[in-house]
């Protein structure tokens, strides 16, 4: 079945729409009902994202324009033009942050005491305790990396903070006993302790000094016989996507390594730089690392917000900060029993972070390690943590002699090294481990835990929409579901025959696999609903993800809104579909929200005239996801379960004070798609149901300053 794609000018650019989405994100640095500390983290993770941004999409357009590609995208722009765009708005967005954190947020923390001093403004027992610091802990690691004929241009590590210090020899050395260099870069040692070093200060107050102004401070101490005419702050950003080579002849554990070796020496795509440094050097710069004036962004002050995370961890103010929000119990699994008693006796939903990921999903496989009826434990793996818990049980199951198959993928981006290191411990245990295959990255959520009971074989599943990462699990929100139907069971056992073996894909009970069947599934309903409102039947879809992106895809919901169909998008970053749009998409409308947790899940709803399907799913709707991974999506088969997923989908299509509407232009319209609706934070407002339903101080427990209305 095809469906051709829609013109160039009915799609967003998906750089700029993921552009606007960080502008999003900003916003919550900007808005002044947000806890002081929070703008804080905010604005560091509109850095930290920027930074993801540069070293892949970024970089990905530079190696286009170096190839002598012309050709537009779906949307009409060549990759120069969108070099282009990219860059001017880029270049727009950090002189906006760069005021923000000097002229608004910094006068803020200066007002609750919170002082980010300069070296003059110390004190002596502040200096005395920095100058400490500096011959202690950082002069040891201090390299100074000199320019001239004798000494090559140094490498400068990706994100890494290096001063830029101009020099000029004393009089006395001008004979040439020394060399005459005047130029010299310093690694500022970051790796170690935190950007904000902390100083001593009066009780109540929080003094913190930079570490590269510490080291600035006291470069008399590194050039001796030289002056130093300047010191400048400087970062630069590589190209750190690792394209792996998908020859089946090559082994992938080897070539991902090899990757990594290359990412450290990636091309410079970006040049970070304090304002001040002179056009002499900064043309040296351009020339050794081959910089366009694009790559070139000037900074006043920080050089990198991604490090005020740190200063957000260093200061435990709960009055500038979030209430906390602990995760709370699982309902059906608060008893002592056996969790495979529990989910036995009916499925189970998940709904991450606000119920539990260590006491459900770490439990469960941790149970199942241990459980001297398990006979076998199978999963997948995409990103796990250096001491995840997760791989740990499965370790343990090995140990203890049960049969463990891993399916770890290599290619996690920026999560490599970890799961290679989990790869080659659980190797040592006897695992099987599979390390993916050779022209698809598995992106999919699944464990399988098969158990001999005293009816015989029984299989345990969980499937999910978010990894299985304790540490992302209380940040990002995910719905995962326990089950023991047995189709379930037999889907799950026939998915890992599949990867682990040569097995063909079989046809499943239950879970949609892409790349064989999830988008010509997904298209199939869509259809379905574009057929009942063609028979002049009520047809709705409510579609969640993070990113909207296929082109197939977008124009079948152009083409559903076209025949009526009503379509609610809840997008939390890339939309190419432009929403709203008369004769193309009056009937699609599109929320973004952006909050406290960072929104997960893939839910895909459809009405199909009274008997509702819900799917949740690890996929995107991207070609890379529906196309070039292994994802799976798998339908709620428990009415109740569906409708409390649709419950929490509800709540966020109403949500007024953290749910955007996305223009055509993929602007923000507003908040709240309706104007009438009273003031709701969904994410609140969810977690407050996930209280009354756990019954833990359910009319009690401190939530902080929350909005009687919401």
């Amino acid at each position: 079945m095809f469906h051709p794609i829609p013109r160039p000018e009915e799609l967003l650019n998906r750089e700029l729409s993921w552009l606007d989405f960080n502008a999003r994100v900003m916003e919550e640095a900007e808005d002044p009902a947000v806890p002081l500390l929070e703008r804080v983290k905010f604005l560091s993770i509109v850095s930290s994202n920027w930074d993801e941004f540069f070293m892949v999409r970024v970089a990905g357009i530079w190696r286009q324009i170096d190839a002598g590609i012309t050709q537009p995208g779906p949307d009409g722009l060549m990759p120069r033009q969108l070099l282009e765009r990219v860059s001017s708005r880029i270049h727009a967005y950090s002189a906006r942050q760069h005021e923000l954190f000097h002229k608004t947020l910094v006068p803020l923390l200066e007002a609750e005491g919170i002082a980010i001093l300069e070296p003059g403004d110390l004190d002596a027992a502040q200096q005395a305790f920095a100058l400490d610091y500096f011959e202690r802990s950082l002069l040891p690691l201090i390299t100074p990396l000199a320019v001239d004929t004798g000494h090559p241009f140094p490498r400068l590590g990706n994100r890494a903070l290096v001063l830029v210090v101009e020099l000029e020899p004393d009089d006395d050395l001008l004979d040439g006993d020394l060399p005459a260099s005047e130029l010299s870069f310093i690694h500022v040692p970051t790796g170690l302790a935190s950007r904000f070093l902390r100083v001593p200060s009066l009780p109540g107050a929080h003094a913190f000094v930079m570490l590269e102004d510490v080291v600035r401070h006291h470069l008399s101490r590194l050039f001796l016989g030289y002056t130093v005419k300047s010191c400048h702050a400087i970062r630069v950003t590589r190209d750190s996507d690792l394209p792996v080579e998908e020859d089946p002849s090559e082994d992938l554990l080897k070539t991902v390594e090899e990757g990594l070796r290359d990412r450290r020496r990636g091309a410079v795509v970006r040049l970070q730089y304090e304002h001040g440094l002179s056009a002499s050097v900064l043309d040296l710069m351009s020339e050794e690392m081959e910089l366009a004036p694009e790559d070139l962004y000037p900074c006043s002050g920080l050089t990198a917000f991604s490090d005020l995370m740190q200063l957000y961890g260093q200061l435990d103010l709960p009055r500038l900060k979030d209430a906390p929000l602990p995760p709370l119990p699982v309902p059906q699994l608060e008893n002592n029993g056996s969790i495979f008693d529990a989910i036995s006796r009916n499925d189970i939903l998940l709904n991450h972070p606000y119920q539990s990921f260590d006491d459900s999903v770490v439990r469960f496989v941790r149970e199942a390690a241990e459980d001297p009826k398990v006979l076998a434990i199978k999963m997948t793996l995409y990103r796990v943590t250096a001491n995840s818990p997760v791989a740990a049980a499965l370790e343990r199951a090995a140990e203890r002699g049960k049969q463990v198959a891993a399916i770890v993928e290599l290619r996690a981006r920026f999560d490599e090294a970890a799961n290679i290191a989990w790869a080659r411990r659980l190797e040592k245990v006897g695992v099987h481990v599979v390390y993916g295959l050779p022209n698809h990255k598995i992106h999919c959520k699944a464990c399988l835990v098969v158990r001999q009971e005293s009816a015989g074989i029984r299989r345990y599943c969980h499937l999910g929409t978010g990894n299985y990462n304790e540490r992302t699990s209380r940040l990002y929100s995910d719905i995962g579901l326990l089950t023991a139907r047995p189709e379930f069971g037999e889907d799950l056992s026939n998915l890992f025959n599949m990867l682990t073996g040569y097995t063909r894909p079989p046809k499943f009970h239950r879970i949609l696999l892409a790349p064989q069947h999830l988008k010509k599934a997904l298209k199939e309903r869509i259809l379905r609903e574009i057929d009942h409102a063609r028979a002049g039947r009520e047809a709705r879809m409510v579609l969640k993800m993070n990113a909207l992106v296929d082109p197939q895809i977008i124009q079948l919901l152009y083409e559903a809104s076209r025949e009526g169909v009503r379509v609610d998008l809840i997008v939390r970053g890339t939309c190419c579909l432009r929403p709203g749009v008369p004769g193309l998409s009056e009937n699609i409308r599109a929320l973004s929200i952006l909050d406290r947790f960072l929104e997960h899940a893939r839910i895909y709803h459809f009405a199909n005239h009274g008997q509702p399907e819900t799917l949740l799913a690890s996929a995107d709707l991207m070609p890379r996801n529906l196309d070039r991974r292994v994802e799976l999506a798998f339908p709620l088969v428990d009415p109740l379960l569906a409708a409390q997923v649709m419950e929490v989908v509800e709540l966020q299509l109403r949500d007024t004070l953290k749910g955007r509407v996305l223009g055509p232009e993929g602007d923000v319209l507003r908040r709240g798609l309706d104007p009438q609706d009273p003031p709701l934070r969904s994410q609140l407002r969810i977690y407050e149901h996930a209280l009354l339903a756990s019954g833990v101080g359910a009319l009690t427990q401190k939530l902080g300053p929350l909005d009687p209305d919401i």
